[in-house]
């Protein structure tokens, strides 16, 4: 099943046409599926429970649509900062990450490499700050300065940027960023882009079918997790190489209904559907 799942993901990397920001642009986020600790004791997680954790790697394959470059499955008591070195390796790459896989101690090993992140950290966080650069009046950007992380005693080498913008509910947000050269717009933007795991996850709750399992070892639900990426990856490559401007969410909507009908139905429906070029 990795094998298949991982020859899709070639395949939606190789017609794949992202802009040009997020060519060299990945999200890396966990997700944690609960599950019935009598029959699932390899998976405990509290005295009380089981449950399984997600950890992906995704990628955009258009300016809209994401798709998962690997997964790691692991019990639900791991914590995200274990697969940070599985996750984020390759040099000259961006990756953004939520606070759950934040490791200061990596910060200086990734700027050496370099490996590109965009992260958020606490406001009670071991800040020394350096100085500050000029932000727009009336701006999203509240504060933009370079920083070094870590207390005195253990203070990292490299000097990063903090800026400090809103959410879409006004509540402040601190990052912490080694990409000097961008706006920090630019590095805001790049957060807020990780939303799209959060609906990729959503999605795959909700359609395909992995908050259940058939099987009780944890080969049999690492299976299904890969039966469940297979199914959406073939679902990614249907609106690609049909240039279907509709949501992925339709297209599967589509199927449904038209399963037990010749694929040519539906099939034509989506080329049907082709985007405009441009013009």
């Amino acid at each position: 099943m990795q094998r298949v799942f991982m020859d899709l993901v070639q395949r939606i990397r190789l017609c794949s046409l992202p802009p040009a920001m997020k060519r060299d642009f990945r999200i890396v986020d966990a997700t944690t599926i609960p599950l019935c600790l009598h029959t699932y004791k390899w998976a405990t997680f509290r005295e009380t429970k089981a449950g399984v954790k997600l950890h992906f790697r995704l990628a955009f394959a258009s300016p809209e649509d994401v798709y998962p470059e690997t997964v790691q499955l692991t019990p639900a008591r791991a914590h995200d900062r274990t697969q940070l070195d599985t996750l984020v390796d390759k040099p000259g790459t961006t990756y953004v990450f939520d606070r759950g896989f934040v490791d200061y101690a990596k910060f200086d090993a990734f700027c050496e490499r370099p490996i590109f992140f965009v992260t958020r950290v606490k406001k009670k966080a071991a800040i020394r700050y350096l100085f500050d650069c000029p932000v727009s009046e009336g701006s999203s950007i509240k504060k933009d300065c370079y920083v070094q992380m870590g207390t005195q005693q253990n203070r990292k080498k490299h000097v990063l940027r903090l800026i400090e913008t809103t959410d879409s509910q006004g509540n402040s947000l601190l990052l912490i960023t080694n990409r000097l050269e961008l706006s920090a717009q630019e590095i805001s933007e790049m957060y807020r882009s990780r939303w799209a795991i959060e609906i990729f996850f959503k999605w795959l709750k909700q359609h395909v079918k992995i908050t259940s399992f058939y099987g009780k070892s944890q080969e049999a639900v690492l299976n299904q997790v890969f039966i469940a990426l297979i199914a959406f990856c073939l679902l990614l490559l249907a609106k690609i190489f049909s240039a279907c401007q509709e949501s992925l969410l339709q297209i599967y909507r589509w199927l449904r209904v038209l399963l037990w009908e010749d694929s040519q139905i539906w099939w034509e429906l989506l080329t049907s559907k082709r985007r405009k070029p441009d013009t």
